[in-house]
């Protein structure tokens, strides 16, 4: 849902004026008197004025033309304020304290494949439609009544045919068919060794192309594994063997699979690659690289700056010649070498010098897309711009262009830009947020297959021209906050306004259901659709799309998890299982609800619940702007006309008003006293009220970390504390250690932790206190070992205990596969569960070994793991949902029992 978050969600005030806007087009906004509207839609007026105070600060110098210097973690400007940092934190836990190898997840994932399984399966528990305008939940912190509906996680590619078959890949979740138009889905790629999404094709012949390792320009999380083909997906399932070529593509993201003569290109983050569509065996052609020093095995591979130095985004292929070709190059946050290439004469690759009015300079050549029209007489891009986003407060969007020639060597003629998309009935008005501020991360374009000057734009809102860009309409807003239409009421959707898409537009296609031409977006909500020529108001917004988040495609992002009992269930048996999501604000799922609520907003990170009532949750938004509720926040709205009504209470630490923390701060709870809260900082806060603090200024700081330290992670057993921390956190200086101390602040100190000891220069991810010793730790490490990375103290294992309060550690790893871990918890019987990024894992009391944890949990990244008050573990999965493991049918005693 559109989010509360300090990028993402810079939604403004929407105090609108016209702007140039037809009376029927003019958004006025409701009235600023305090508590009118959602906290999330106030908060965003005050981020956005921020974020252009600090644009306009650092305008005067430019955009750096040297990537490394542009690299997620270190941009004290612009970074920290927008959702860049939530992509480039989730990268660096796993890559520092330097380079990740191509290779690391596929060779993880052929060890995952030799260890025997425990007995049991998981059950999937949010398989179940997710209502993000629930009317349960109108309280002050929830996005409820913004209009997007039923949502699921990011989808970032889609295809659909002629015959209403259509296909959607979560950014972690894999790929769902539905045969249906949408909706009814089945996943079709759980047996791959990747499930991260870069994009889908459909090729000429009708077989479906899978490529893996997400799309965005936020570096990269290595988790693609290559190119995939399905012969028949109408009926088919991906497998292993699908691959197209060998390991060339492993560790890449993919941007873009285009297609021409019996070559398919394909735009990474490592180059431009090549494959016959033919001859689907033999090696990826390595077309260009912009710097292939920086490449694997090249002379500076293990520079820092080597993610960001051959990021191509796009590849334009001229319809009446397929020799020729341009290619996209450029990272978002400027390289020299950014711009676009073309064949010389000589074969090698050249900087095209000029294309009209689409830039050609470093400057002004971020995130490119491409789209061409069915007949060939239009091409259309889209420019992000390096020096733009450095000057323009509001977007980074350079403009959107057409090429009427129908070559992708143009001329190229400027059909929209910030201004015009904004005064086209866009929701994004405020200072600081306005149409094309996440050009980098959100982008699609699909021209209509029967009319070339129709054409659907996606940024952060949907745009439509049918006119070949001369005028523009906003079909999908950004949320409806701020309309006229618009009102809290429970008992309309949305008010008076149509239900809109959810924000951040990543993927687009047109297909045909029943005959009739529909168009399908993919977004941080999941997928949407309506018709190709749909209906809308007065003022342009669709009034005909359909969520298609019924329920069977679960590929929402999970950070976090909590589970307690609900005190509505007269069997006692029942829980509340709440979790804190990926830009789908914080779930809740009552004992006997049917369908999934939202009652918090924005980006939901790390969670708390009470274990013996569930309603009683503390939700963490980012940077630790920790909210709590007593009543799982229900609230019908009352709290706009009486602000003494509202259920949630904000009752962050001081560390939030600094962000002096990681974008997912981590917060606990001591087992044994649910009042005793830890939250993690550049400080290590302690408050001892538990659910009924009402305010930030109940937290002291029992320990402050140091300058540029920020927590990774904290645990407490009976007034005892342990400190993960960062600092600096990316791959250039990369730093790490462990402070421990008592929650009344006495006892504190470093452990002696140098880079080249037991444990690595790694990411502390987190911590397993023993509830009847707290000198028994487990301790788990984010990242790779030194086979894999580049880096001083990278080490080996990924798990440690110590039994002295970490005076010393042991590495009880044993035989875990080389994977990022997550989340370490010491079970009811003494056994260990371990979350990591391809599966979860157990190891019997008194064993070494370990041993994946149950069948049918999908191959995506644990998050966290926890446990409930019903015997079960429950698994936040970044792209799955969560699930639960029963650990009773493991039965006593036999916790090591094996299926294999």
């Amino acid at each position: 849902m559109p989010k509360r978050r300090r990028s993402k969600l810079l939604l403004s005030t929407v105090t609108l004026a016209a702007l140039g806007l037809t009376t029927t087009q003019a958004l006025a906004a409701p009235p600023d008197t305090p508590g009118q509207r959602p906290h999330q839609a106030r908060h965003q007026a005050e981020i956005g004025q921020k974020h252009a105070q600090k644009v306009r600060g650092a305008g005067a110098t430019g955009p750096s033309l040297t990537a490394g210097s542009a690299a997620p973690g270190e941009d004290e400007g612009d970074e920290a304020e927008n959702s860049a940092e939530g992509t480039a934190q989730y990268t660096e836990a796993r890559t520092a304290p330097g380079v990740v190898a191509p290779g690391a997840y596929g060779a993880a994932w052929a060890q995952l494949q030799s260890l025997p399984h425990t007995g049991g399966t998981w059950d999937h528990v949010t398989d179940k439609p997710y209502n993000s305008d629930d009317p349960r939940y109108r309280d002050v912190n929830s996005n409820s009544s913004g209009g997007s509906g039923y949502v699921t996680g990011r989808i970032t590619g889609i295809a659909a045919d002629a015959d209403g078959h259509v296909y959607a890949g979560g950014a972690n979740g894999g790929v769902f068919r539905s045969r249906t138009g949408g909706g009814q889905w089945q996943s079709i790629s759980d047996r791959l060794p990747s499930l991260s999404t870069g994009t889908l094709n459909l090729d000429a012949g009708g077989r479906l192309w899978y490529a893996t390792g997400e799309s965005n320009t936020g570096a990269t999380s290595y988790v693609g594994t290559g190119v995939y083909v399905l012969a028949d997906p109408v009926h088919g399932e991906f497998q292993p063997g699908n691959r197209v070529g060998g390991a060339e593509l492993e560790s890449t993201i993919i941007h873009a699979l285009r297609f021409g003569g019996a070559k398919v290109w394909a735009a990474t983050s490592r180059g431009v690659w090549s494959h016959s569509t033919t001859d689907l065996s033999g090696p990826w052609t390595l077309e260009f690289a912009p710097n292939p020093e920086y490449l694997p095995g090249g002379s500076k591979a293990s520079d820092p700056s080597a993610p960001y130095r051959n990021i191509t985004n796009d590849i334009a292929i001229d319809p009446k010649d397929p020799s020729k070709v341009v290619l996209a190059v450029g990272w978002r946050g400027g390289d020299t070498s950014n711009g676009f290439y073309s064949k010389a004469a000589d074969g090698g690759w050249q900087r095209i010098g000029s294309l009209g009015e689409l830039p050609t300079d470093a400057a002004d050549v971020g995130n490119v897309t491409f789209a061409a029209s069915a007949d060939g007489s239009r091409y259309y891009a889209i420019d992000q711009s390096p020096a733009v986003a450095a000057s323009d407060p509001d977007t980074g969007l350079k403009g959107i262009y057409v090429s009427r020639s129908g070559s992708p060597f143009g001329p190229w003629t400027l059909i929209a830009d910030k201004d015009k998309l904004k005064n086209s009935g866009s929701a994004l008005q405020g200072e600081g947020y306005q149409p094309g501020i996440q050009a980098w991360y959100n982008q699609f374009l699909q021209v209509d297959p029967a009319d070339p000057d129709h054409v659907y734009a996606g940024l952060e809102e949907v745009f439509e021209s049918k006119n070949g860009g001369s005028s523009w309409t906003v079909p999908g807003p950004y949320w409806n906050f701020g309309f006229p239409c618009w009102s809290i009421d429970p008992a309309k959707q949305t008010g008076d306004c149509s239900p809109t898409t959810h924000s951040d537009q990543h993927a687009v296609a047109i297909g045909r259901y029943k005959g009739k031409p529909t168009v399908y977006v993919g977004n941080d909500g999941g997928v949407y659709s309506r018709p190709v020529n749909g209906a809308a108001d007065a003022s342009g917004h669709a009034t005909d799309w359909k969520s298609l988040a019924d329920g069977t495609i679960d590929t929402l992002q999970y950070y976090s998890v909590g589970v307690g009992k609900d005190p509505a269930d007269r069997s006692g048996r029942g829980v509340i299982v709440s979790g804190g999501l990926q830009d789908n604000g914080e779930s809740i799922l009552r004992a006997r609800d049917k369908v999934m609520g939202s009652n918090f907003g924005g980006d939901g990170a790390d969670t708390l619940v009470d274990p013996e009532n569930g309603c009683n949750i503390a939700e963490e938004y980012v940077y630790l702007d920790l909210w709590v509720t007593q009543n799982c926040a229900v609230n019908n709205g009352a709290w706009t006309t009486d602000p003494a009504k509202a259920t949630s209470y904000e009752v962050a630490p001081p560390d939030k008003e600094s962000n002096a923390a990681r974008f997912i701060a981590p917060i606990t709870s001591d087992p044994k006293d649910v009042k005793t809260w830890i939250a993690g900082g550049r400080h290590v806060w302690v408050q001892h009220n538990g659910y009924a603090i009402r305010s930030g200024e109940e937290w002291t700081s029992a320990y402050d970390l140091g300058e540029g330290h920020v927590a990774t992670a904290v645990a407490t057993v009976d007034g005892t504390v342990y400190a993960g921390w960062c600092g600096p956190c990316n791959n250039q200086g990369f730093s790490r250690g462990i402070a421990v101390g008592r929650t009344d602040g006495t006892g504190w100190h470093q452990l002696n932790l140098p880079v080249e000891g037991t444990l690595p220069n790694r990411y502390v991810s987190s911590f397993a206190v023993d509830e009847s010793n707290a000198q028994h730790v487990f301790v788990a490490f984010n990242g790779f070992s030194r086979t894999w990375t580049e880096g001083p103290g990278a080490g080996v294992g990924h798990v440690f205990e110590t039994r002295d309060g970490g005076a010393t550690w042991t590495d009880v790893s044993a035989n875990l596969p080389d994977v990022p871990a997550t989340s370490v918890r010491i079970l009811p019987n003494g056994g260990l569960a371990l979350g990591t990024d391809l599966a979860a894992f157990y190891r019997a009391p008194g064993s070494a070994d370990w041993r994946v944890l149950g069948r049918n949990l999908p191959t995506t990244a644990v998050q966290q793991l926890r446990t409930g008050p019903d015997g079960k573990l429950y698994a936040a999965t970044f792209g799955r949902g969560i699930w639960s493991f029963d650990l009773r049918r493991l039965g006593h005693g036999r916790y090591d029992e094996t299926e294999d």
